[in-house]
């Protein structure tokens, strides 16, 4: 049996091709896994888990029937989707973890997260990052008419694509030594995280000796699937039909 990771999917109604793709893993491969984890950014952007629409509850019911049938599926909550809560999680028969995870991969130790706290050159990001995680915000956001929210959030959007366009790459990379402190703090030789949306596998120095960073890629272009067993790991991709 194997364990799954993916992430930055960024589902949204305007990227049917993304959809499939991912109907298409949860019907034909995640069915068969032992363990699923979601490490952030399943959605373009979540406003609440008030969301009725058919394309929210279209992607709920893939993930409950995974749980139905004991999958176990984990979730970590990404940058856009930071208000996925407990009516998510009861719904989905997911689990919410938190931001940071140490978690055992067949008698290894792993600390996965979402990995935006680990880019802590973009100070500004991780201010706007410090503020929406405030509860007194969140209970108020939670609370207002869900087309308020919708005109909040397409603003915020539109910022951070503006925001985006101006921010240096190397920024909003993660930094090195902000990954080994996170590995080190928790004993542990490997880390798997997304955000960054590069794809790739990292070899490093840490405490314990040599460690290895897993990176999973984003669902523009193609899916981006590690795929963990017994044996070792592979980072996959999945094309789209």
């Amino acid at each position: 049996m194997t364990t799954l990771f993916i992430s930055d999917l960024h589902l949204s109604p305007s990227r049917p091709d993304i959809t499939q793709c991912f109907l298409d893993f949860m019907r034909n491969e995640a069915i068969h896994a032992k363990t699923l984890y979601v490490l952030g950014d399943l959605f373009e952007f979540w406003i609440g888990d008030n969301d009725n629409s058919d394309f929210s509850i279209q992607v709920q019911q893939e993930f409950k029937r995974l749980t139905d049938l004991g999958i176990e599926c984990y979730f970590t909550q990404g940058n856009r989707d930071f208000l996925i809560g407990k009516r998510f999680a009861k719904q989905t028969g997911m689990t919410l973890l938190d931001d940071e995870t140490v978690i055992d991969l067949y008698g290894r130790k792993a600390v996965i997260l979402h990995g935006d706290t680990l880019c802590t050159l973009d100070v500004k990001y991780l201010e706007y990052r410090k503020k929406v995680h405030q509860p007194w915000l969140q209970w108020v956001f939670n609370r207002i008419p869900f087309f308020l929210k919708r005109k909040i959030v397409s603003k915020v959007q539109s910022d951070i694509k503006e925001e985006k366009q101006t921010k240096s790459l190397d920024i909003m990379d993660v930094t090195p030594d902000e990954v080994i402190s996170v590995m080190d703090k928790y004993s542990v030789d490997l880390m798997i995280h997304g955000h960054t949306h590069r794809p790739n596998i990292h070899r490093l120095n840490v405490s314990s000796g040599e460690g290895i960073r897993i990176v999973l890629g984003d669902w523009y272009t193609q899916g981006s699937i590690l795929v963990y067993d017994e044996n070792g790991f592979d980072l996959k991709t999945k094309s789209f039909q």
